[in-house]
């Protein structure tokens, strides 16, 4: 039977949770995730749990956070004076905004807390920190 290869297509299913057991995404047979490996899109302690399977096979996997966004950055945490937000702007928390670095590089923040007189914006991915466990099932490869 075929097995996976880096450079290969694949369809899979998959389930992605947290250590505490919170659903993040999930995949079903309506809506598989489709994707080509060695292509730098998808996160390599995914593509590496992929390779060797077979169509039709599952497996679960813990990816450490290191192989999946990263570790968390105390530095890309930023604490925001409201006097220097936009007058129409009323940030809540979980919204994201994309910003410019002093480079005009874009970047995303998302809202984390707030008080009356400033809001704290994190730039790091929100998986960052995270260990990830998915349950795999590849579909075929394609």
């Amino acid at each position: 039977m075929a097995k996976v290869k880096e450079g290969d297509k694949v369809k899979v299913n998959y389930t992605l949770t947290l250590d505490n057991n919170t659903v993040i995404e999930k995949t079903d047979e309506t809506n598989p995730f489709e994707f080509t490996l060695n292509t730098e899109k998808i996160i390599p302690g995914f593509e590496q749990a992929v390779i060797g399977m077979s169509p039709g096979e599952s497996k679960a996997v813990k990816i450490p956070s290191k192989e999946a966004y990263g570790e968390h950055h105390e530095e890309l945490v930023m604490n925001v004076a409201r006097k220097d937000l936009p007058e129409d702007s009323d940030p809540q928390v979980g919204q994201q905004f994309r910003l410019e670095s002093d480079k005009h590089q874009p970047f995303i923040v998302t809202v984390t807390g707030s008080s009356e007189s400033e809001v704290i914006m994190d730039a790091n991915h929100p998986l960052a920190g995270k260990n990830l466990n998915f349950e795999i099932e590849l579909l075929e490869i394609l």
